[in-house]
Formats: C-alpha cells, structure tokens, sequence
C-alpha cells in the first residue's frame, strides 16, 4: 500500500468479469484495457515499461486511486509469503527500482 513498484513493474491482467461493466463486477471499466474477448488489463501496464495508471506518486511511494476496487492479480500479490520470506515477485518488482529486498 505504500510501495508501488508491482504497479509498475508488471502487466495488470484479469478475468474480463471482474470489471464493472459485467453483472456483479467492481473494477471502474474506463481504468481497464481489453486484451482479448475474456481478458483486460489495467491501462497503462501493457506496455514495455508497464506503470498502471491508478497509481499515483513515486516508487516507493505510491498509491493506488481505486484500491478498494482493485483486481485480483493486485489483491493476490503479497509481499510476503506463508513464512514471513518476501515473495519473489515483490523482490523482482522492488529490483527493477533499484530497491533492496524487504527484510
């Protein structure tokens, strides 16, 4: 919640469903970007250097504009795993910042 650098280290993709413009979805669509018939993205990580458009202010440091609302790929990312290790994914977001790993 006060990092940011997995917004903007990986590309954002989820179950079209997810988004609000199906039954029971929640994402605001206008923050999305259709990949294919079933998938979207968030705008702004399909890119080579992916940066989501919901998050505001630097890395570390960012916040997400829609939280509460986020996808799944952003609710499933811990930073740390079961046994208290940083996860490798949060690690490989951190290093494409030049942050160290998280203790």
């Amino acid at each position: 919640m006060n990092c940011g650098a997995c917004c903007a280290a990986f590309r954002v993709s989820f179950y079209w469903a997810e988004a609000d413009d199906a039954p029971g979805g929640w994402i605001p669509v206008a923050t999305t970007e259709q990949l294919t018939p079933t998938l979207r993205c968030m705008k702004g990580t399909n890119q080579k250097a992916p940066h989501c458009a919901q998050l505001t202010g630097p890395v570390p440091g960012g916040l997400c504009k829609i939280y509460e609302q986020r996808p799944s790929p952003c609710r499933e990312l811990e930073p740390y795993d079961s046994d208290g290790q940083p996860t490798d994914q949060c690690t490989r977001a951190r290093a494409v910042y030049g942050l160290p790993p998280l203790s």
